[in-house]
């Protein structure tokens, strides 16, 4: 195995992971594998709690139990239709869907999702997504 390969390897076992504990709502492994300062991305949107600035691995990780605290868990929906790996970057595209339990109402679109990996840890995440239809999902 090259070293690039080994890299694309190594990356897609983080994220791999990574998708299994924001599957299981762990967040102290969340925790684990961001790193302590993180590249996040993700459009502010003040209509919607759980869509806000962050930055340290710990503020990140906290993003999955917020979004369960606002959305109805059992609603949730998110697929991939890509998981794309090159040396330390991965894309994974797809659709996500949901409830917001204040309000009652749906939101669903497509999403892209960009994680860096350096060391074992994301260093970056930048998500891509329909925040007009969660924004209007949240407003009452």
């Amino acid at each position: 195995m090259t070293g690039s390969e080994a890299a694309a390897e190594a990356t897609r076992a983080v994220v791999r992971e990574f998708l299994a504990a924001r599957l299981a709502g762990d967040t102290e492994r969340l925790v684990a594998l961001f790193a302590d300062e993180v590249d996040w991305q993700l459009a502010e949107n003040p209509a919607v709690p759980w869509i806000r600035p962050r930055r340290t691995g710990a503020e990140c990780a906290a993003q999955g139990a917020e979004l369960m605290e606002h959305t109805v868990p059992e609603e949730a929906r998110a697929t991939v239709d890509a998981f794309l790996v090159d040396g330390a970057d991965a894309v994974l595209t797809g659709r996500l869907s949901g409830t917001v339990r204040a309000t009652g109402k749906s939101f669903e679109g497509p999403f892209a999702l960009r994680l860096t990996v350096e060391d074992g840890r994301i260093t970056r995440h930048h998500l891509y997504e329909d925040g007009l239809s969660i924004a209007e999902a949240c407003t009452p």
